[in-house]
């Protein structure tokens, strides 16, 4: 049995998870955190507003709060060597170095998307880089609801900076405005807002005459809380390092 703290367990994706935790007979939620009071009344696991000493024990954390809270978090999972899963967004560079330091001591997976698909995307991304080279331009467009409050998506950050990593000249453009031409070696990001879209990402290649579109599209959040809990259930047998999707894929 899998024990879990469930961070942000009242939001969108931490009642995915619970949903799909219920229906699992090998693990438990044994609490959550969450802030929200009303929400935290219809939850079949105790709630607590905040990390403490009073939070029953469990194997591994799964967070989708909110950055402002992961340092605190990070230093709590290593006082008590918990494995942590962080699937949370618009995490700073700073926060990212965090993460790095303290995956000396404990086991940490982090990515901004928990989908399989979303990493399979990434990789034929790199794939139609390489084959179609420089006289290919570069545009991501990604939609989501309308309640999600970083953009662009931490999924297209991710995306963009695996095509930079295989073409250090490549710099990022948020968006379009005014009048100029588009440069040279500029990978366009834009982000639509609206309705209830759980997540698609579009990578467009568009050349002389001709263009490749690479799509990835999640009717439900379920997509990634599968993703979250196969990532969890994994690392609570990995030793202290920073993990991906890559990772859990190949190995």
């Amino acid at each position: 049995m899998l024990d879990i703290l469930l961070l942000g367990c009242c939001g969108k994706m931490g009642t995915a998870i619970s949903q799909l935790v219920a229906q699992n007979h090998e693990m438990s939620i044994q609490a959550g955190i969450d802030c929200s009071q009303d929400s935290r009344q219809q939850m079949e696991f105790p709630v607590f507003t905040k990390l403490g000493n009073d939070i029953p024990p469990a194997d591994v954390v799964i967070d989708f709060s909110v950055p402002e809270l992961l340092t605190d978090t990070v230093e709590w999972c290593c006082e008590r060597k918990i494995p942590y899963v962080v699937g949370t967004t618009g995490i700073s560079v700073a926060q990212e170095k965090v993460l790095q330091r303290a995956s000396t001591l404990i086991p940490i997976f982090e990515s901004a998307n928990m989908s399989l698909g979303i990493y399979v995307l990434t990789e034929l991304a790199l794939v139609a880089q390489k084959a179609l080279g420089e006289d290919f331009d570069i545009e991501i467009i990604e939609r989501h609801h309308r309640g999600k409050v970083d953009s662009p998506s931490g999924t297209a950050l991710s995306i963009a900076k695996s095509l930079r990593n295989a073409d250090k000249e490549l710099f990022f453009t948020y968006g379009r405005k005014g009048q100029k031409k588009r440069a040279m070696g500029e990978i366009g990001i834009h982000s639509v807002r609206g309705g209830t879209i759980a997540g698609e990402h579009e990578i467009l290649f568009a050349g002389a005459d001709e263009s490749l579109t690479l799509s990835h599209h999640a009717s439900s959040r379920m997509v990634f809380a599968r993703g979250a809990l196969r990532a969890a259930m994994w690392l609570s047998h990995q030793p202290p390092g920073k993990y991906t999707m890559k990772d859990l894929i190949v190995t």
